[in-house]
């Protein structure tokens, strides 16, 4: 009897002990914070780090190291430039693409902050190379956030039905002054204007080649016709009214053709250098690519970064001379990922009650560079400054 006390007195010893023992594991020091199971198994795997003091990691700050994470490992995987022929290569692939895909409020704001000019009638801003003017499949473009620019301009007080409309188009690969419209009277108005040629405009394109003469004007009509070729393609050319006769020593006129469009061109050499020219064109006419196919057919000396026209029969790009691929620190290989040189320079348009309108729009910044490595210079102008 005595033995089984014993037992029994022992075991509950034993499991006193045991829970004891247990409930002493699990105690916490009471200077501890509470912690959740999450903080507290990061707490146990992070060493020496005291819980209490560690700052939470945000959303934002997780998203950010994550993307350096992955340009960290996009840069180990792919070579870095090591000449300044790739750098150069490098600049112009980051130039050509990164407008393509813009926000559409980033583009509003882009242009809000390019406003050259504006009154009650019109809006004249800086056009950026690579975005077109109208619709275009899978690209943001200019005319789609003219309601959003709008109401930049008015003000976001203002409570008004004002709209913009582009007047004067210009290419997608284009840059410089782009006219707008702040209603459609007023469109009407300048397209009238336009087509008496009240409204002045004038370019500045970079050339392959030097014009002779140094000025000129060139009047030859301009028709779209197919080329044969392993890739067929449709391409404006020319279509002159008058042709060399048999003795070669005179010039004997044709009939015009049906679908060509009257296309004249003034142009003017402002200097050339190492077999390129900065030239001043002022078109008169406002057919599809004129001033690409005059240059490029007329006079022989194609736009600089214009692939489509330097060559007739195919299509591949621009092929330069070597002491231009030389003096850009470009090899002919990589000549495909040159700008197209064209610039919308000055506008001019004739005031109503008061003088006229004249715009000068800057050099985009690759124009820029592109004529101090072939020292090109031009006119000085306050806002090239």
């Amino acid at each position: 009897m005595n033995c089984c006390k014993t037992v029994a007195t022992l075991g509950d010893h034993m499991l006193f002990s045991l829970v004891k023992s247990r409930t002493f594991c699990r105690r916490v020091p009471a200077t501890a914070p509470f912690l959740s199971r999450s903080q507290r198994t990061a707490a146990e795997h992070s060493p020496d780090s005291d819980t209490a003091e560690k700052p939470r990691l945000r959303a934002i700050d997780l998203a950010r190291k994550i993307r350096q994470e992955k340009a960290k490992t996009r840069t180990q995987e792919t070579e870095p430039p090591v000449s300044g022929l790739q750098q150069r290569v490098t600049e112009l692939k980051r130039f050509s693409t990164q407008l393509q895909n813009v926000h559409p409020n980033v583009l509003a704001k882009h242009l809000h902050r390019t406003v050259l000019y504006q009154d009650k009638d019109v809006v004249i801003i800086n056009k950026p190379y690579g975005v077109p003017v109208r619709e275009d499949s899978g690209v943001t473009s200019i005319t789609s956030v003219l309601p959003v620019l709008s109401k930049m301009l008015d003000g976001p007080k203002m409570k008004t039905n004002s709209e913009l409309l582009p007047c004067l188009s210009l290419e997608k690969d284009s840059s410089g002054a782009l006219l707008l419209a702040r209603s459609a009277a007023a469109l009407e108005h300048i397209l009238a204007l336009s087509k008496n040629n009240q409204v002045e405009r004038k370019y500045w394109v970079i050339t392959v080649g030097v014009p002779v003469p140094s000025e000129g004007l060139i009047d030859i009509p301009i028709i779209e016709r197919e080329v044969t070729s392993p890739k067929p393609h449709f391409k404006m050319t020319l279509s002159p009214l008058f042709r060399m006769n048999e003795a070669g020593d005179g010039v004997t006129k044709v009939r015009s053709h049906r679908q060509a469009h009257p296309a004249v061109t003034k142009y003017r050499v402002l200097d050339s250098s190492y077999g390129c020219s900065l030239v001043e064109l002022q078109p008169f006419t406002g057919v599809k690519h004129q001033m690409r196919v005059h240059m490029a057919y007329a006079l022989a000396c194609p736009i600089l970064g214009d692939h489509k026209y330097s060559h007739w029969s195919k299509l591949a790009p621009q092929k330069l001379p070597e002491c231009v691929l030389k003096k850009l620190r470009l090899e002919q290989t990589k000549s495909r990922y040159l700008p197209l040189h064209l610039h919308a320079r000055q506008l001019v348009l004739p005031g109503h009650t008061q003088s006229a309108v004249s715009v000068s729009c800057p050099l985009p910044k690759y124009i820029m560079k592109t004529l101090n490595r072939l020292q090109l210079t031009f006119p000085e102008d306050k806002n090239d400054k």
